[in-house]
């Protein structure tokens, strides 16, 4: 995976992603929103915004700051923005997820939907979005993670080759994720049927033991 290789996959996929993408992802997005929309006035960066559908089910009273490496996507997600009179969206920026250019601790939380599979080094990835989300806050990432089902796995390690022309990686592992001294695992939550799509959910700055899938789920449970 490098940057050329996912720009040119998500030109190539700008213009109907939201018809075909858009409606498969939309579950998880929904359940991703959950968390995002739980208290008021956060500002929140979503990395990977692509074409910004996700925009508009933020609740009003949130910041956002969308940032995409995808110019195509990003100019969709421009006019939606428009479209819906999203006053709350500070801006949408052409940027790097792995060299972000914004201050430490600039946002209360930072989401990535279905951007972790996409990104050439994950570490990276995750460094950059815990330098810039305050002590204190969140980070979430939903993506697919490779299955632990026989047949499936076969069929992600045999497509593997073509990660370059998809523009992501499809046998990601959850492991594959960096753990980091005061990154805390809240829990990873199964957010579509079967659990094909996972909810990873930290708190930056705060020191603590992961938690397991079966104790996240538990958790989520009681607090549902």
């Amino acid at each position: 995976m490098d940057l050329s290789s996912i720009r040119s996959a998500y030109r190539r996929y700008a213009r109907y992603y939201d018809g075909s993408f858009g409606r498969v992802f939309a579950p998880g997005r929904r359940y991703t929103m959950q968390f995002l929309n739980a208290e008021p006035g956060r500002r929140v960066l979503e990395v990977g915004v692509g074409t910004g559908i996700s925009l508009p089910e933020y609740r009003r009273d949130a910041a956002i700051v969308g940032v995409d490496v995808s110019p195509d996507m990003l100019e969709i997600a421009r006019k939606r923005v428009e479209t819906h009179g999203l006053t709350n969206v500070e801006g949408l920026y052409e940027m790097d997820a792995e060299a972000l250019e914004f201050p430490d601790d600039a946002f209360d939380v930072v989401v990535a939907m279905y951007v972790a599979s996409v990104v050439p080094d994950p570490e990276r990835f995750v460094d950059e979005c815990r330098r810039v989300c305050k002590p204190g806050g969140e980070i979430l990432i939903i993506n697919h993670f490779a299955s632990q089902q026989p047949l499936i796995r076969g069929l992600e390690k045999a497509v593997r080759p073509l990660s370059r022309l998809l523009g992501f990686r499809p046998d990601m592992e959850l492991d594959d994720l960096p753990q980091r001294p005061g990154l805390e695992c809240l829990g990873v939550y199964p957010a579509h049927l079967l659990g094909y799509w996972k909810l990873v959910r930290y708190r930056n700055g705060v020191s603590g033991a992961p938690a397991s899938e079966d104790e996240a789920e538990e958790t989520l449970l009681e607090a549902s």
